[in-house]
């Protein structure tokens, strides 16, 4: 700790990032019982895992130093005018959104919507981004965003697969068509995620597609990879004829013009809200969507906000249909999707509200008549076009592509060259009047010929019968806020009814919200990193390079690893990776047979998911008494299955909160039986520079970068989730069809992006860069130390399940709250009640039910460590003053809204300032939640997701 001095040295990012000073430390390690840090550590972590030498990364540098140094690496990307399109398109963002969402931590620090009445504003957010998928796709339902539209296609293609009627899954129908008009990026995707469950893909022309026997799904492309626009009315028709279940990907801004794919009669739309205001930031992280019918409102992956109501019975949002998640279907589960991009379809959908329906016609024909105009003065030049209908993109022969290439990099543009002899424009909002004229002087020079007056072409290029004929975004909130002070105090008005990190300290277990520091963020907004599309060639993106090059190097020395992937956009993508490469490895080495995945049961639900999705069968484990792995168990199930063991999953320190002392005899007796150790790198912030992955014997882990390396979690995203593997997995790692990635025996791709979400990827580098080798390991000595303060600042009031073998914690513990059930009083009222508090609840009833999981991180300080095991201890004593019978008291009655405690009406048998004000501290700061609890039973029996009128909500 010899960095943290008393007199503060401004230039270490430490300790702005640590929130505890060296003068805190004496009282905290005399409350714990130790004597240094080390002597906690030591009675925390097995000695024989413990790291020999400090981590071999450079010291850390000032913010202003990495905000020069970062600034300096932008001005290696090249910034040119890129119409490559293939999914990704340049678009503006309002200065508006990008001030006051992108930029502000009231929007981007804040979690998961688990807590509904502390998450009413984004939850209003992502119900209006919802509203706007379902009306322009044309589709009854939609979910809260995906990762890209590559993994959205595949979950579509699965999703599918799961629901095929009773005759096709008796008839063994595997078969699944896929258009050649898909994105290359979700062809490869496809590939992946087929290849495990047994689906085959069929790609081919749909007009010559036969209907044969054995199908049983169906992808289309809206328009196609290069911009054609299909009229796929009679292959959605045939195909209904013969039991054919139809997804369609399809461009959002282009169904502003053309006919919405649901009035076809499609099962499932899918796309990408990039280009509604998200910068391309080299692949992401952007919002995909999912559209479908109601009928499969139960199988939809990933999360729906819904309609439901409060105890007084006003309108509330809610996460619906919460029981599809993962931790309850654990390996039944058809997703391992346990995330969205929420900041991002929270900025997608302000777009809408921003621009409204007359707004995005207004871009919509901006695009599409500007691409008329270029296809018209081609031909003027003598340039064939070929596509026959369009909206955005032009595909035009060209007799040397390598000779325009040349011309149009001389003059700072990107096209797409499909071919020697073929090229496709795509065109965009940020277009202007003189990027067209360029453009266009790039083919006149190309073909040696004077460039004449352009003029607008006013020909129509969309036929008649794929022209949108139907009205869209309605609802008033699509039509209220087109001015920038509107739409300020709307958002505004949004953010106050979210509880996030800038108001006060998110103490949730295995999911680790720490600091996400100004810092690390800044440079995000910057164009020479958001104006960058994922497929330009590299000598276009040295800058991103360089940060991913080095990022991955930073990892590989944290985790002991040979290699890393940046590629997975979420954890559960890391999980499935990881996995996938363990899968390859086995099969590179003639033992295809290995496909037993042994999971502890205390296990986050991805991990069954995800070894499910990758064609492993799960073998659950026991845990002892003492919440440990029961190694008789384990050895016991190895044995049996040792002849097709692939792997086995463990979570490291586990998650009980505890670093088992026999992993080291766990992951060898893995390896004795021809498996290999994926580790979940969940709780990878209580490892950091003291132990690591390959010390404890793993072979492969994943990291979420939005839980230990500090990128936001956004509402609930962005995630990122690389992984970082050992020597002989190296070669797997995964590939991308436009931009080579990966190993030399590389796996098809995981995410749409060669790099997956690049942008979010310099957060963790900033991170890594300011903290240096010091600031990591201390870090991790904080989280652990902020544990086990807060373990014995709790000690006597709330008993914590489990510990190690020297009665420690690791960077987080489990508090049972099941003893409380004699007063009648539930996990969920000390949820709720914390509120009145002004926190947000701990992790509720995970891994175990009736408890919570504490996690502090290394970023608060000790006042606001006092104030949380403060307001604990006080409900603990509210807790010991009911009864089972004693249903209007303070803790059922959680949380008390303002309306509630202004009310002419108080018929509670306490006080107001009880209520909402039950500690001191409170006055200078509430937080009133605005609506009382959710009823979720409600909302599941009457599923609303979208603004309805609310003539709908009545009449539910």
């Amino acid at each position: 700790m010899d960095f943290i001095k008393l007199a503060m040295n401004t230039e270490v990012f430490a300790q702005r990032h640590i929130g505890i000073s060296e003068k805190d430390l004496h009282h905290m390690f005399k409350t714990i019982g130790v004597e240094n840090m080390e002597q906690l550590i030591s009675e925390t972590i097995p000695d024989d895992i413990r790291l020999k030498e400090p981590l071999k990364l450079p010291e850390g540098i000032s913010e202003h130093g990495f905000l020069s140094h970062i600034q300096q690496l932008s001005q290696k990307n090249k910034v040119f005018k890129t119409y490559i399109g293939l999914g990704y398109h340049e678009s503006l963002t309002p200065s508006v959104i990008k001030r006051n969402i992108l930029e502000n931590p009231g929007w981007y620090t804040a979690y998961t919507p688990y807590q509904a009445e502390i998450a009413q504003g984004r939850l209003e957010a992502l119900l209006n981004f919802q509203t706007m998928v379902c009306d322009l796709t044309g589709m009854a339902l939609a979910n809260a965003s995906l990762l890209d539209e590559s993994t959205a296609a595949a979950e579509a293609m699965t999703m599918l697969f799961d629901v095929r009627s009773r005759q096709q899954k008796k008839d063994g129908a595997l078969k699944f068509f896929v258009s050649e008009e898909v994105m290359p990026q979700t062809l490869s995707l496809l590939q992946t995620r087929s290849t495990p469950l047994g689906i085959e893909l069929v790609i081919g022309n749909h007009e010559e597609f036969d209907f044969s026997e054995g199908f049983y799904g169906a992808l289309l492309q809206y328009p196609g990879k290069h911009g054609q626009v299909h009229d796929y009315a009679d292959f959605v028709q045939k195909a209904k004829v013969n039991d054919i279940t139809v997804a369609v990907a399809a461009d959002i801004l282009s169904l502003v013009l053309l006919t919405p794919p649901g009035e076809w009669g499609v099962d499932v739309v899918v796309g990408t809200t990039q280009r509604f205001g998200i910068p391309l930031g080299y692949g992401g992280p952007h919002a995909a969507f999912f559209a479908t019918k109601e009928a499969y409102k139960r199988s939809i992956p990933g999360r729906i906000i819904g309609v439901t109501r409060d105890t007084d019975g006003n309108r509330a949002l809610r996460m619906a249909l919460q029981t599809r998640e993962q931790h309850i279907k654990r390996d039944k589960a058809t997703s391992n999707i346990c995330t969205a991009q929420v900041l991002l379809a929270v900025m997608a959908g302000m777009y809408g509200v921003y621009h409204g329906p007359d707004g995005l016609k207004f871009i919509a024909n901006k695009v599409h008549d500007t691409s008329k105009l270029l296809s018209k003065e081609l031909k003027k030049l003598g340039l064939e076009q070929t596509n026959t209908a369009f909206f955005d993109t032009i595909k035009v022969k060209v007799p040397d592509s390598r000779k325009l290439k040349a011309i149009a990099e001389k003059n700072n543009i990107n096209l797409n060259y499909i071919d020697a002899e073929t090229v496709s424009v795509s065109l965009n909002e940020a277009v202007s009047q003189n990027d067209l004229e360029l453009l266009i002087s790039c083919f006149s020079e190309f073909q040696n010929t004077e460039q004449k007056n352009s003029s607008a072409d006013n020909t129509d290029v969309i036929p008649s019968s794929l022209q949108r004929k139907a009205p869209f975004l309605e609802h008033e909130v699509f039509n209220s806020y087109h001015s920038e002070t509107e739409l300020m105090r709307y958002i505004k008005k949004l953010e106050r009814k979210d509880l996030a990190l800038n108001h006060s300290m998110i103490s949730l277990g295995s999911c680790t919200m720490k600091l996400n520091a100004a810092s690390e963020m800044l440079p995000l907004s910057w164009a020479n990193w958001g104006n960058i599309h994922p497929f330009v060639p590299l000598d276009q993106a040295e800058g991103y390079q360089s940060v991913l090059n080095e990022l991955e190097k930073q990892l590989n020395v944290i985790t002991g690893f040979a290699a890393t992937s940046l590629q997975p956009n979420s954890g559960a993508q890391g999980e499935y990776a990881g996995l996938m490469t363990i899968r390859a490895y086995h099969k590179s080495r003639g033992e295809e047979h290995r496909n037993i995945c042994i999971i502890p049961a205390s296990a986050h639900g991805t991990n069954p998911a995800s070894a499910v999705m990758a064609g492993m069968k799960v073998v659950v484990t026991k845990t002892d008494e003492k919440g440990n792995i029961d190694v008789a168990d384990l050895k016991e199930k190895v044995q049996l299955h040792s002849e097709n063991l692939a792997a086995l999953m463990v979570t490291y320190p586990s998650t009980h909160g505890v670093f088992e002392s026999s992993i080291v005899h766990i992951t060898d007796l893995i390896h004795k039986n021809g498996g290999q150790v994926y580790m979940d790198g969940a709780n990878m912030n209580a490892q950091v520079g003291l132990t690591n992955p390959a010390v404890i014997g793993a072979d492969v882990c994943h990291l979420n970068l939005h839980k230990t390396f500090a990128i936001p979690h956004g509402g609930g995203g962005p995630g990122v989730g690389p992984i970082c593997v050992a020597e002989q997995l190296k070669p797997f790692l995964p590939t991308n069809p436009v931009i080579e990635t990966g190993g030399e025996k590389a796996i098809t791709a995981i995410s749409a992006a060669p790099w997956g979400s690049a942008l979010a990827c310099l957060i963790s580098y900033g991170y890594i860069k300011m903290l240096g080798t010091k600031g990591l390991t201390a870090s991790t000595e904080i989280a652990i130390l902020n544990a086990n303060y807060i373990k014995e600042k709790l000690k006597g009031k709330f008993d914590v399940l489990y510990a190690g073998e020297k009665g420690r914690a690791a960077h987080e513990m489990i508090i049972d709250c099941r003893p409380f059930k004699v007063n009648g009083v539930e996990v969920t009222d000390i949820a709720k009640r914390l509120m009145d508090y002004g926190f947000h609840a701990p992790t509720v009833s995970f891994p175990v039910a009736g408890t919570m999981m504490i996690e502090p991180t290394e970023s608060e300080s000790l006042s606001e460590l006092d104030r949380f095991c403060n307001a604990m201890i006080a409900i603990r004593e509210e807790i010991d003053e009911v009864s089972t019978e004693d249903h209007n008291n303070v803790l059922k009655n959680a949380p008390h809204t303002l309306e509630m405690v202004t009310s002419d009406n108080w018929d509670y048998p306490y006080s107001r300032q009880k209520a909402a004000f039950p500690l001191a501290y409170v006055h200078e700061n509430k937080f009133w939640p605005s609506i009382r609890r959710t009823d979720e039973a409600f909302g599941d029996r009457n599923l609303i997701c979208t603004c309805a009128p609310i003539e709908a909500y009545a009449e539910a």
